[in-house]
């Protein structure tokens, strides 16, 4: 197996995420070529050519604890599968990961190394800011992107480079709002959002559209937040009758403790960024209402999810990747679906050069643990439902809720 980590302290440090088995077959390896680049097989001493997929995440920043969740869901695909027949000849899959740092600023340089590393896709980001930064660095070498949970629309507006996975923010936001009403008969609604990232105002203003701008107060928190009290007092006086906040888990975490505190007493509303571990951690034997917006639920695939959970359990550091515990997050599957689409991009296209890759992709297709995946005249996915969840603070879990589209 070849996954190779660009960027000093990053490449050592993550390495080490990589599940035992896999780091034994690491010692194996010989060379992290670019795509179509030979690899010693160790078999019969013939070389085996490569292809190399750009691995585009946060591993750091705010979105870092989404980000890493993410990419193991692609390391477990990746240790299922490390090799694709292209035209009839076995390639090895090279992984090179490279961390974003959740930063717009930084993504374009992360993006080169990927270019520079001869990459014939990628797969990324988790957070749409950082995939709208470094888009044109992709578009100008020629390689397509496959994003895997960036629900901003403009991940995708305006080029023929970025394809995505995941349902849109338009969407997400128009489901979250008429949950609010049809759920809890929600009159009014307190909007919350960081000013200044793509997704969590982006969010915000589609679910203000479909509720109503009339009927929500919206504000804006500036980065480096830590004191959410304000905010939720503006709630209360108000009288919200939910609190919808699109941002960050290591926000959600302290908005949450902020909320129980503060005795908020109206049900939580968040996107898939919600969708974690750390939310159930905060929220666990706490008087508190989270309902998320997600794209699996523990459960649809029994194979994925037994599989990946004796993949993060076999390894101490897959488990500090994951967060700590054993959980399932979608973004998980949706990180092991995007690895098995841009395999079956290489297989249809049976060749490694990312030009006709590109021209191939808009007609591929592919089943998998989040469903039916194919993408729309823009590159979008086409899906027409979002899973709703309610965190139980009992038991510390997610409980399916409604699979849920625009209209109930």
């Amino acid at each position: 197996m070849n996954i190779r980590y660009l960027g000093g302290e990053i490449k050592m440090k993550k390495i080490t995420s990589i599940s035992l088995i896999v780091l034994l077959m690491l010692a194996l390896m010989v060379g992290c070529g670019g795509g179509g680049a030979p690899a010693d097989n160790g078999d019969d001493g013939e070389d085996m050519p490569v292809v190399t997929i750009g691995v585009f995440q946060p591993q750091s920043g705010d979105n870092g604890a989404g980000g890493k969740q993410e990419l193991l869901g692609t390391l477990y695909a990746h240790y299922l599968e490390p090799t694709v027949d292209i035209d009839g000849v076995t390639h090895e899959v090279n992984l090179v990961v490279v961390d974003n740092q959740s930063s717009p600023a930084y993504a374009p340089t992360a993006a080169q190394q990927l270019v520079a590393a001869g990459s014939s896709l990628i797969l990324g980001s988790y957070g749409s800011a950082v995939c709208i930064a470094a888009s044109d660095v992709f578009a100008d070498a020629g390689i397509p992107a496959i994003g895997i949970t960036c629900t901003n629309p403009a991940v995708t507006a305006d080029n023929d480079h970025y394809f995505r996975i995941c349902f849109l923010d338009p969407f997400q936001g128009t489901v979250l709002a008429n949950f609010a009403r049809d759920e809890f008969g929600a009159k009014k609604a307190y909007v919350l959002a960081k000013l200044g990232d793509d997704y969590s105002v982006g969010l915000a203003n589609y679910f203000k559209e479909a509720f109503g701008e009339e009927n929500c107060l919206y504000e804006t928190f500036p980065e480096g937040t830590s004191d959410y009290a304000a905010y939720i007092d503006n709630a209360i006086t108000y009288g919200a009758d939910v609190f919808f906040s699109p941002v960050s888990t290591e926000a959600a975490a302290l908005i949450i403790d902020q909320a129980v505190t503060k005795n908020l007493g109206i049900p939580l509303l968040a996107g898939d960024t919600w969708d974690s571990n750390v939310i159930l951690n905060a929220a666990e034997g706490r008087a508190v209402e989270i309902f998320v917006t997600t794209f699996y639920q523990e459960g649809a695939a029994p194979d994925f999810d037994k599989g990946f959970r004796t993949f993060i359990n076999s390894d101490p550091s897959n488990l500090a990747m994951n967060g700590g515990d054993d959980k399932i997050a979608a973004v998980s599957a949706m990180g092991f679906d995007g690895y098995f689409v841009a395999l079956e991009a290489l297989r249809v296209a049976g060749t490694t050069d990312p030009a006709v890759i590109l021209d191939i992709l808009w007609d591929v297709t592919w089943t998998g643990a989040s469903g039916p995946i194919a993408f729309d005249s823009v590159g979008d996915a086409l899906r027409s439902t979002a899973i709703v969840k309610w965190c139980n603070p009992e038991t510390g879990e997610w409980e399916f809720f409604a699979e849920q589209g625009i209209n109930r």
